[in-house]
């Protein structure tokens, strides 16, 4: 690709990365800010119970609100998530240059459908499924840092076997087939992350009391949120490139000239 098509499709991913960005806002605040809500309301009955008895035994003292929280589950959701997934998406659309025709005979929906649900795989599932995101009242404020860097060395480690696995399944094609190749990429994949599972530590800080439907229901939004988003970006990304890239493959719009039949 020249530089002219490279800047056209950055443009239409960080378009289509605010596109999934917004289906993914709406899927945040309907469906995960409720849970974020609730498990708000158990940490400040629980706060407000032993402040109480701290103030009975010495005196308490009042917090000021720096951010209120209805400005964090509106413009503050927002914020976050369009940005998240602008970023994203002109990552995206440079992983999508590189990847259209390299990977296989794929046009360029498949290919960026393919290359969001392997990213949506490696950058969130397999370290979600290692480090699972916990409610606000969940956690101990003093190993935030060390559950923050654990989380993101799995998503590291993730994305490099996710490239290492797909270089080997190439290298593997020629002898064994595509679809042999394949195979023995993917349970390649699944065996070196097996390995960092049982080697990197576990972190579990979800207290006895804390209710499980709802730790399991914040959990499955957040899994839903990031589903809609990469899943979004790679849909709207698709289209955009198939546009940009075989203009004459897109149907032509209702009500255009016919040319009649002879």
């Amino acid at each position: 690709m020249n530089s002219a098509t490279v800047r056209n499709l950055l443009v239409r991913g960080m378009l289509a990365g605010l596109a999934a960005g917004v289906l993914a806002l709406v899927v945040a605040y309907f469906l995960g800010e409720p849970n974020v809500d609730t498990a708000i309301g158990l940490e400040e009955a629980h706060t407000h119970t032993h402040g109480d008895a701290g103030a009975d035994a010495g005196g308490g003292h009042d917090e000021e609100e720096v951010v209120s929280c209805s400005l964090q589950s509106t413009a503050g959701l927002a914020t976050g998530i369009l940005v998240y997934g602008v970023a994203f998406g002109g990552i995206a659309a440079l992983a999508f240059c590189f990847a259209l025709g390299r990977i296989g005979r794929f046009g360029p929906r498949a290919t960026a459908l393919l290359l969001s649900g392997c990213a949506l795989l490696a950058v969130y599932v397999v370290p979600y499924l290692k480090y699972p995101v916990n409610p606000p009242a969940v956690g101990d404020p003093d190993t935030i840092g060390k559950r923050t860097t654990l989380y993101f060395l799995m998503m590291v480690l993730s994305v490099l076997l996710a490239i290492a696995a797909t270089l080997l399944g190439k290298r593997l094609a020629p002898a064994l087939g595509t679809w042999y190749a394949t195979v023995a990429a993917v349970a390649a994949f699944a065996v070196a992350v097996g390995l960092a599972y049982a080697f990197l530590p576990v972190i579990n800080e979800v207290p006895d009391d804390f209710p499980a439907t709802l730790l399991w229901r914040f959990r499955l939004s957040a899994l839903a949120i990031q589903t809609v988003l990469w899943g979004g970006l790679g849909l709207f990304l698709g289209e955009l490139a198939e546009r940009l890239l075989n203009p004459k493959a897109v149907p032509s719009e209702p009500g255009g000239a016919v040319p009649a039949a002879r």
